[in-house]
């Protein structure tokens, strides 16, 4: 599911972005203090809206939370597509991915927050095992990305033919999600450069020769 779903609804226009409003202003609220700590009262202030709207959109505080986490996944898929990673967005090349790490550790200099998905999902899915589901199908969507390109490069013959797409993507995302909590509890951004380096060159250990 994405932000523009609503089961059983058909949406204006104007309903849409009201949705919308509602889920961006819930994912950072939910970002900063936890989905157990956020209330419906700091989620209708923020986003401008009425608690019938609110209600209307999101019955209930489950309803809410699977949405952001929808849109966080989102968002992440969004980020590993960006041109600027390679041609038409795929994480396909040696260089990609190295653009793609460069990228991240920059943004964590930024942010110092954590993975916002992945900080959701830490919590989510301890006090809401409901919500496993949704949290699986986020990473799974991130993941496939990652094998999507490294398929066509062993498909390319750049990766040999032992290198097991699946698992690298496994460790490009624990690389991320692990790296990116210890850079928040360090306070800088080392764990992360070394952990997400460090899964790079496990992975150019599958070069082929040329």
């Amino acid at each position: 599911m994405t932000i523009s779903e609503a089961p059983g609804q058909k949406l204006t226009t104007k309903g849409l972005a009201t949705r919308k409003r509602i889920v961006r202003a819930a994912a950072e609220l939910i970002y900063e203090h936890g989905a157990q700590n956020t209330n419906n009262e700091q989620i209708r202030e923020a986003a401008g809206v009425s608690g019938s709207q609110l209600t209307r959109h999101f019955p209930t505080k489950e309803s809410l939370v699977r949405a952001v986490l929808a849109w966080q996944a989102d968002n992440i898929v969004a980020r590993h597509q960006a041109p600027e990673l390679g041609e038409l967005g795929e994480l396909d090349s040696f260089a990609a991915l190295h653009r793609w790490a460069d990228a991240c550790i920059a943004s964590q200099d930024m942010l110092r927050g954590g993975c916002t998905f992945g900080s959701l999902a830490a919590e989510v899915v301890k006090t809401e095992p409901s919500h496993r589901d949704a949290v699986a199908h986020g990473f799974e969507r991130w993941q496939e990305l990652f094998k999507r390109g490294l398929s066509k490069m062993r498909e390319r013959g750049e990766l040999r033919p032992e290198a097991d797409p699946a698992a690298l993507a496994h460790l490009l995302a624990a690389a991320f999600q692990g790296g990116a909590l210890l850079d928040q509890a360090a306070g800088e951004s080392t764990p992360l450069r070394d952990a997400l380096y460090g899964a790079l060159a496990y992975i150019e250990s599958f070069a082929a020769e040329r």
